[in-house]
């Protein structure tokens, strides 16, 4: 999942990034509603946490010109506006949740995957197919009930392709979604982590859910 920060605030900005970071996102960060607004123009974003009170354009006007321009992103507010009319109005703009400063990492990792779940449909935080479940939440995956070591890159990919399973995920879709902005690594890097996930994943097992489907990408899909 890759996400967007746009906050102002230098110190809770770092903080924010390197924390998802951490816990597996792509993370890009900016400080104004404008290059945030060049960043959504050029790239793909699954989500953006977005501040109200942000320089160039406000939080509420960058919510409207993206729902406007129909993005789909999810949006998460972050404010220090506890205000009832703030918060409607935020969800009337189409955010997704909203969340007041201070708030804890933990209730902030939590909101990120409510927003995923929406956007999957799925009810709960472990994604499955097959024999196969992923624990977005506890960043675990298990297969007939053996437990994956993956990666954190390798856990981003796998989560990715089960969350969107039956679709076939160009290798530009995974560099826009689970890369950020300034990489620059081997065109190859897609292919190179799906080998791994394949060894990790499929190996030893008759039925493989990691499928090439050449010219376009691979896909997450059980065969018969």
């Amino acid at each position: 999942m890759r996400i967007l920060v746009v906050e102002d605030e230098k110190a809770l900005n770092k903080v924010l990034t390197k924390h998802l970071k951490k816990n597996g996102y792509s993370v890009d960060s900016c400080f104004d509603g404008i290059s945030a607004k060049e960043h959504l123009q050029s790239d793909a974003y699954d989500a953006v946490i977005l501040d109200i009170i942000i320089p160039g354009m406000n939080g509420f006007e960058l919510l409207q010109w993206m729902r406007a321009g129909g993005s789909d992103a999810s949006v998460l507010m972050l404010t220090a506006m506890d205000s009832t009319e703030d918060k409607v109005k935020g969800l009337d703009l189409g955010a997704d949740d909203y969340l007041t400063k201070p708030f804890a990492l933990e209730e902030l990792m939590a909101r990120i995957r409510l927003i995923t779940r929406k956007r999957t449909g799925n009810r709960s935080n472990i994604f499955t197919i097959g024999d196969l479940s992923v624990d977005t939440e506890k960043h675990t995956a298990v297969r007939a009930g053996r437990e994956i070591i993956l990666s954190a890159k390798e856990f981003s990919m796998l989560s990715y392709m089960v969350m969107n399973k039956g679709r076939v995920l160009s290798r530009e879709q995974f560099l826009s979604h689970l890369w950020d902005y300034d990489y620059e690594g081997a065109s190859n890097m897609v292919d190179v982590y799906i080998r791994h996930l394949r060894k990790k994943v499929d190996e030893g097992h008759d039925r493989k859910l990691i499928h090439t489907v050449r010219g376009n990408g691979y896909v997450m899909r059980e065969e018969s």
